[in-house]
């Protein structure tokens, strides 16, 4: 037999290690209490008859992962009394989101509008709060070699997280009472708290800051200072429009399905579960890829995929039947799309992310990463509303354009080196 190939031991020495076996605890946790937001919330909107003009403006409740960096050199500086500087705060929020999304179980959307508003609030807060966390865990936990695989796994974990809000749930919602359902949800959360307390602090992680003020300047400052102010504007740019047009193509994607005639049970079983693999397998496949050609030739390529792949919505606006077949299609040529282009973006943030600065620089980069999720989505009901599907979706293929034109001057295809900071040892 040949000997193997220096490349395939390095996937698999990185592919089979413990820290990746860890990205996938991080990733299925941070995923759950999102989805909950973009997936079962509209759901259980639209089927207690709310419209789509105020599901959509419901994107608005997802401002804290916008505006997470905000708080994040709170995080960074100061450490709660039991499990450590990350681990503490992992807990404390995975137990707030536990105890919290079951009371959406106990409001009706007819009543309580507001309530729910005020509730998805809280909730995405503490889970943009444990968002913060996880990333700069994850940051200090893995190496530099290992951040494209190590990131496409979390990715990946946080999709299948999708399975339970975005397929569990809805199969549940048509044989048990709203509140059975928010309650199984949130039940979901005990598997990260139970990683919380298996794991140590990373190996890599720094000393905390030594004042507030530390914590709130020098990531700022290091970051415009590293290449200067228009190369900061430009990355924050493409950090803003490289999701931008797939990140506005399924803000809706659940209404849309039950608009072209689609039960809970079909989206459950058929949109969720094909769009979750395909894109598990696009975000593994992307890891591995970014091995050999790098996350810039991996933003190029998988970007491409992702562009081309929004058209497919649009497809199905245009037949505009509820064809299970080319629902399955077509859902899974998007996912694939995403979850390579989403394996490079987030792999290009951690490069991004200075270690000395993990928590707001990546929580910087991250919420401008959801800005789309929450300002812009929120025009999306309206939107369709004037347009219908077709047009809409057009409209957010025309608005991915620009983040690819911007990977020329961040992510040159030919440049041989990461334009990131290197790990401080």
């Amino acid at each position: 037999m040949p000997p193997m190939s220096a490349s395939s031991v390095s996937w698999r020495q990185a592919l089979f290690n413990r820290r990746m076996l860890i990205c996938v605890f991080t990733g299925f946790s941070s995923g759950l209490p999102l989805y909950l937001l973009i997936n079962l919330l509209p759901a259980w909107l639209r089927v207690e008859h709310v419209d789509l003009t105020a599901i959509g403006l419901f994107a608005l409740v997802r401002f804290p992962f916008t505006w997470k960096f905000l708080w994040s050199p709170f995080v960074d500086r100061y450490a709660l009394p039991v499990l450590g500087r990350r681990r503490g705060w992992m807990l404390l929020t995975q137990l707030l989101l536990l105890a919290s999304i079951p009371l959406f179980g106990a409001l009706q959307p007819q009543l309580d509008l507001w309530t729910i508003a005020y509730l998805a609030t809280a909730v995405a807060f503490f889970a943009a709060t444990q968002d913060i966390v996880l990333d700069a865990y994850r940051r200090e936990l893995l190496p530099d070699a290992e951040l494209g695989l190590g990131n496409a796994i979390h990715v990946q974990a946080y999709r299948i997280s999708s399975l339970v809000p975005g397929a569990l749930a809805l199969i549940l919602a048509d044989h048990f009472p709203w509140q059975t359902v928010f309650t199984v949800t949130a039940l979901f959360m005990l598997p990260g708290i139970a990683n919380t307390f298996l794991v140590g602090e990373p190996r890599l992680a720094r000393p905390a800051p030594r004042t507030l003020a530390e914590a709130v300047v020098e990531p700022f400052h290091e970051f415009i200072t590293r290449s200067g102010w228009q190369q900061a504007l430009l990355v924050v740019a493409f950090i803003f429009f490289y999701k931008l047009g797939d990140s506005m193509a399924t803000a809706l994607a659940t209404p849309f399905y039950l608009d072209l005639g689609f039960s809970l049970s079909d989206i459950g079983l058929i949109a969720k579960n094909v769009g979750l693999w395909a894109s598990v397998v696009g975000g593994l496949l992307g890891g591995i890829w970014m091995l050999k050609i790098g996350i810039n030739r991996g933003l190029w390529l998988f970007g491409v995929v992702q562009v081309v792949s929004i058209l497919g919505f649009a497809w199905l606006a245009y037949v505009n039947e509820p064809d299970r077949v080319l629902l399955a299609v077509v859902i899974a040529f998007e996912a694939l799309g995403v979850g390579l282009g989403t394996a490079a973006f987030i792999a290009f943030i951690a490069r991004a992310t200075d270690p000395r600065y993990t928590a707001t620089q990546f929580a910087l980069f991250t919420g401008l990463a959801s800005v789309p999720s929450t300002l812009v989505n929120a025009t999306t009901g309206w939107i369709v509303e004037q347009t219908g599907w077709f047009t809409f979706f057009l409209f957010c293929t025309a608005l991915a354009l620009p983040g690819m034109a911007l990977l020329l001057r961040v992510a040159p295809w030919n440049e041989p080196l990461p334009s990131g900071p290197q790990k401080v040892e």
